[in-house]
């Protein structure tokens, strides 16, 4: 997480900066070429017999092209998959994820791939409804990640964003490889901050049904790195521009009352680029999505520091001494830190304290 001083006190007017200079360059940067995201999924019941069943996939990428891929859906009626031949297919509860094997990850625009598998049933065995590609909806269309005209482009939330939640997303530049491990991996750590509040608290956070949403990135790693900085300062560039496309293209505000925000960027210049948090806000650059994703260190520091930058967004100062709580760099000894009393009482006075429950 983002180094404990005084230069996190930056954020707020840096980030607010960063709008007035992204609002003077982003018709230039959109063009004809804007990434597209889009997909349809062909879901048949080949065969079926009592308590059990088989079925085809066929996955088509309608967007850009893709070098990996993993497709959700959930069952509205008890069904399990027993047995998946080209995918790798594993359920909790109604959820269901596939993701491609060594051989049919890259997916050409209009390209596809299909899988097949078994499955068992009691009550009833209808088809899904939804899905979604890497975190996008399969539509059956292609919504556009900028706009070539210079307008506000269409959102793409991978997943519900329910009120009085928190929201995350990771945001995956056009140069980065999409990897599973990084959504699984930050859902798991801002699962751990859940459940490290309650235990403090006696009441947590809600995340989304998709905890992570994952979104694709307008620009390269270098634009995110480069861009909108001032002098050779970069700490607070790559953060500061994916805050900034996450709200023009989700239409957030800074803060937003509807949802306490996360983002995660797979994108930062070494020892230059850093991240923190203020009310309503997470912003982190590459080395904590590396870390949530289990490549960059022990996870109790990232667990600790997440825990340390929601306190930020739920309106906490630093401490100013190291003093056993999160809000100190006594996060690094997570889980042993503890939100003294007056912490506990600030977070559920403050703005978002009505999100717990």
């Amino acid at each position: 997480m983002s180094q404990l001083s005084a230069r996190r006190a930056r954020i707020l007017p840096v980030i607010a900066g960063a709008a007035v200079l992204a609002a003077a360059t982003v018709v230039a940067a959109q063009g004809a070429s804007a990434a597209a995201a889009g997909c349809r999924v062909d879901y048949t019941i080949s065969s079926q017999w009592q308590g059990g069943f088989g079925a085809s996939v066929a996955v088509t990428n309608l967007g850009d092209p893709i070098t990996g891929w993993t497709l959700r859906w959930s069952y509205g009626a008890g069904q399990t998959v027993t047995q998946a031949w080209n995918a790798t297919v594993t359920q909790s509860g109604s959820a269901v994820t596939a993701v491609n094997v060594s051989y049919n990850g890259a997916l050409a625009t209009g390209g596809s791939a299909s899988f097949g598998f078994n499955g068992s049933w009691t009550g009833g065995n209808p088809v899904p409804t939804a899905f979604t590609l890497n975190g996008v909806a399969c539509t059956g269309g292609v919504t556009p990640t900028s706009s070539p005209t210079g307008g506000s482009p269409s959102p793409q939330p991978s997943g519900s964003a329910a009120p009085k939640t928190v929201r995350v997303f990771w945001l995956k530049p056009t140069d980065v490889a999409f990897d599973q491990r990084y959504p699984d991996g930050i859902a798991a750590v801002m699962r751990e901050a859940q459940s490290y509040y309650r235990q403090e608290l006696g009441r947590t956070f809600a995340l989304n049904n998709t905890v992570v949403e994952v979104v694709n990135g307008e620009h390269d790693r270098n634009w995110y790195i480069t861009t909108n900085c001032t002098g050779s300062d970069h700490y607070w560039c790559v953060v500061g521009n994916m805050h900034q496309e996450l709200m023009r293209r989700f239409a957030i505000g800074n803060p937003d009352s509807r949802w306490l925000c996360v983002g995660l960027i797979s994108a930062e210049e070494t020892n230059q680029s850093g991240g923190g948090a203020s009310p309503g806000w997470v912003v982190l650059s590459g080395h904590d999505a590396d870390g949530a994703a289990g490549v960059n260190g022990p996870m109790n520091r990232w667990y600790g520091g997440m825990v340390h930058e929601l306190g930020h967004a739920f309106g906490l100062p630093d401490s100013t001494s190291t003093d056993g709580t999160p809000m100190s760099a006594s996060f690094y000894s997570y889980p042993n830190t503890h939100f003294s009393q007056a912490q506990k009482n600030a977070i559920l006075a403050g703005l978002y304290g009505g999100f717990l429950s």
